[in-house]
């Protein structure tokens, strides 16, 4: 019954798919390197009371199994969260920051198919201990740079701050409930819901425009004064702020033609203080890409730090890309008499680089189908005179 099928949310990478996925990776991992971040490596299962509950994963969409001391275990959902309890428990020194970096795969499950993995490769990093928006640019400037080195060119990453909205959720409506509320409706960027549902608040018209004003802050960093007339308190004037600063510092990379303000976006991840950022990229209709400031997940590790990093999806990447393989590969069919010379041939061309197939042609049952796929091929059959 189960021969051929797969568990929801899971999928097969094939050898075309699997060459795209090397070749983005490395020339993803080759340029977060060159900016001095540290790959390391965490275990795929993970403890339920540490990394599960401070992932900030839904608790419906972990994998959960027990081991055999009775222990309940994870499959990592997220990569952020593990590196926390590395980094708190054998790498960060108050003293100095630290750069760390991931290529990883993580696990969520999915409730119904929906065209959403449940396994999906995540190439990030985290800057742990430096607090300054200085680190927030940094990152992000990264993340631009690795995003056009793996070929990509038509993307834009929305930046926001979590705080704003808090601080006018907080000055308007007073109540967490309330709030939860209007924050579901962002988070699944129902703004036809989320106008609907200001318009049904017991508030007077000037507060409900208020809230409304909010999906209107997207685009320049102009918006950034359109927001200060709709606050009055210090959290949202600071975020405010944070955010000025931080574009001024990207503009000094020369990276803000790729940026756009979002101040209604919305994270499920529970753990992001600040500064928070998305990745949108053409053909592709789900975020490739996300990160911001998580200031107080160390503290769960029981060592405070300021952190601040990002994940981007390698499949959401490939597919945005639109690219097809390109491996070339050659092929030397040979008979039993040629074999010691197209050994010798092969070697050749692998010391060369050159990736080939070595085949006897007795175990082919259709030559022309069969050589259609290599770049070339080369016989070694019957004897040396007979050489095509």
């Amino acid at each position: 019954m189960f021969m051929f099928e797969k568990p929801l949310g899971m999928v097969d990478t094939l050898p075309d798919l699997y060459e795209l996925k090397k070749q983005t990776r490395q020339s993803m991992t080759n340029t977060i390197e060159t900016w001095g971040f540290q790959f390391i490596e965490t275990p795929t299962l993970e403890y339920y009371e540490t990394v599960g509950l401070q992932s900030a994963i839904l608790d419906q969409q972990l994998f959960k199994l027990l081991d055999q001391q009775g222990h309940t275990l994870v499959l990592r959902p997220d990569m952020t969260a593990p590196i926390a309890r590395v980094a708190a428990s054998k790498l960060y020194n108050s003293s100095y920051p630290i750069r760390l970096a991931y290529s990883a795969n993580v696990f969520r499950a999915q409730q119904r198919e929906g065209g959403r993995p449940a396994e999906f490769e995540q190439v990030g990093v985290e800057l742990i201990g430096d607090g300054t928006t200085s680190a927030d640019a940094e990152t992000i400037a990264l993340m631009i740079q690795t995003l056009k080195e793996a070929g990509l060119e038509n993307f834009k990453i929305a930046i926001g701050h979590i705080e704003f909205g808090n601080a006018l959720f907080k000055e308007v409506v007073g109540n967490q409930e309330r709030a939860d509320v209007l924050r579901r409706f962002l988070y699944e960027k129902n703004y036809v819901g989320y106008r609907e549902h200001v318009k049904s608040l017991p508030l007077s018209s000037i507060d409900k425009e208020r809230l409304l004003q909010l999906l209107n802050l997207r685009g320049g960093i102009e918006k950034v004064e359109t927001a200060r007339e709709l606050v009055s308190s210090q959290q949202a004037i600071d975020s405010l702020n944070e955010i000025t600063t931080l574009w001024s510092t990207l503009e000094a990379f020369g990276v803000t033609n790729y940026l756009k303000l979002d101040l209604n976006i919305v994270s499920h991840m529970s753990y992001y203080t600040g500064i928070l950022y998305e990745v949108y990229a053409d053909n592709v209709g789900f975020v490739i890409g996300n990160g911001g400031r998580y200031d107080h997940l160390f503290e769960k590790f029981n060592r405070a730090a300021p952190a601040t990093g990002f994940g981007l999806h390698i499949d959401r990447i490939i597919e945005a890309l639109n690219r097809t393989s390109d491996v070339k590969m050659e092929c030397v069919i040979y008979s039993q008499e040629r074999m010691l010379e197209a050994i010798a041939f092969t070697k050749e061309r692998r010391a060369a680089n050159k990736r080939v197939v070595m085949q006897e042609i007795s175990g082919i049952k259709d030559v022309d189908a069969y050589t259609k796929q290599f770049e070339e091929v080369v016989y070694y059959i019957g004897s040396r005179k007979e050489e095509l």
